[in-house]
């Protein structure tokens, strides 16, 4: 194939010139040249990758490697404009099906109702504001519906293959809050939970949270011990901390509490999605979908619940954690020990000023979140419904850290509590034995 770049008209232009439909292939045609960077009439994945990410697709999404492999017919690794062509031939045929389920009424137009009334049908309740938003993201000429084009055009890149998955891919794209952060539990559809999508995603979190809290293990012990025993006349500090509890214990002891701190995940994501379920029906009784604060209150209902079934094992966790070496064989002789010595009301010390932390993380945590992503995607993000993982995670890290200033006192308090016990050492003492200064 000759290219652009020995002078030659590119063989995807010519083609164009025979098409029946030249206002398509014309489209076509610009769309390959903006992919086609190098002007060498083929499309390779990185350059697919470069141009969707101009467009404003995730990278997380692997679109181009569908694309290339729905695509490259001659298993060469690159697209000529004739593969292009057939590819997009081939979406438009599945989109056209898709755009046809969608257009309930059949009047070739897709409006904010049916675009509601197919997220209930597939179990996954949006208000019609969240429908808006959906249809915003595609409504290029202003008309509050979506035509056959304006479809076509926001989709024939996005490898989506039927409805379930263009629902997945509203849902997921955090445009909405259907209770992707962690103050509201995951809301499935009826097939994800159908088919075990839910728990594989729970499993999923459970063991990026394992991952995620054995790596931050040490500071997260160092914090536990500077809330029970800095004072004004013990001024504790990072370096003197760690370096007291490494000639108190060794290395190892910097990840002690950690166990528990990772097994107690699992059975809190479960009971947090479960009550979550069965807070939000009784909720919504008649109505067909929950407002933003409806999920806000089932989600901290949840979050209060699974926090009050789990709570002993929080006390465990900070009793681990603050433990000398020797003090305790493990999980179990640590609770028979508390239970012996304490009697069952040990296990929910801190348990009031616990619940009442959650309100303020939550509220801020959410509603910060909330503000700074519509703010970026209304600024910058008017053609995608994607707003990128670096953003997300900027919105979530500065969410996150408000919730956890405005939350902290009542922490402190919590983790104090927790740490009571009449038969331990005073804290300025076992500050001397574990070296701190």
């Amino acid at each position: 194939m000759r290219g652009a770049r020995d002078g030659g008209p590119a063989p995807w232009r010519a083609l164009c010139q025979d098409s029946r439909d030249p206002e398509r292939q014309k489209h076509w045609a610009e769309l390959f040249d903006q992919l086609d960077t190098n002007k060498d009439g083929r499309v390779d994945i990185n350059e697919l990758r470069e141009g969707l990410a101009r467009m404003g697709m995730s990278a997380s999404s692997h679109a181009e490697q569908e694309i290339l492999r729905g695509g490259d017919t001659d298993q060469d690794g690159k697209l000529d404009f004739e593969e292009f062509t057939r590819y997009l031939q081939e979406r438009e045929h599945k989109l056209l099906l898709m755009f046809h389920s969608l257009d309930r009424n059949n009047d070739g137009q897709i409006d904010v109702s049916e675009i509601q009334q197919t997220f209930h049908t597939l179990g996954v309740y949006i208000s019609l504001q969240q429908a808006e938003k959906i249809l915003h993201s595609m409504d290029r000429d202003g008309t509050m519906t979506i035509d056959w084009h304006e479809w076509r055009d926001h989709f024939i890149l996005n490898p989506l293959e039927n409805m379930e998955e263009v629902v997945h891919y509203w849902k997921h794209s955090m445009v909405l809050d259907i209770g992707e952060c962690l103050t509201v539990p995951d809301e499935f559809s009826e097939k994800e939970k159908k088919t075990g999508m839910w728990w594989k995603q729970l499993l999923a979190g459970a063991m990026a949270g394992a991952v995620s809290r054995t790596g931050t293990a040490p500071l997260d012990r160092l914090k536990v011990f500077m809330q029970v025993h800095a004072s004004k006349t013990n001024n504790m500090n990072v370096f003197g901390g760690l370096k007291g509890m490494i000639q108190e214990g060794g290395i190892r002891s910097l990840w002690r509490g950690n166990g528990i701190n990772v097994l107690k995940i699992a059975p809190e994501s479960a009971i947090k999605f479960m009550a979550y379920e069965q807070i939000k029906r009784a909720i919504r009784g008649q109505q067909e979908t929950l407002r933003v604060q409806e999920r806000f209150v089932a989600g901290s209902l949840a979050g209060a619940t699974a926090q009050t079934i789990i709570y002993p094992m929080e006390v465990l966790k900070t009793r681990l954690t603050l433990r000398k070496t020797g003090q305790y064989a493990g999980m179990a002789d640590c609770a028979k020990k508390i239970l012996q010595k304490e009697g069952i009301r040990a296990f929910y010390k801190g348990y009031l000023p616990n619940m009442l932390g959650i309100i303020p993380y939550a509220g801020i945590d959410l509603a910060i979140y909330e503000t700074l992503k519509n703010m970026w995607l209304q600024k910058y993000s008017k053609n995608t419904v994607d707003p990128g993982i670096l953003v997300l995670l900027a919105c979530g890290t500065i969410s996150s850290t408000c919730g956890q200033i405005a939350s902290y006192p009542l922490a402190l308090v919590r983790t104090r509590m927790q740490a009571q016990d009449t038969s331990f050492a005073s804290p300025a003492e076992r500050v001397q034995d574990v070296g701190h200064k």
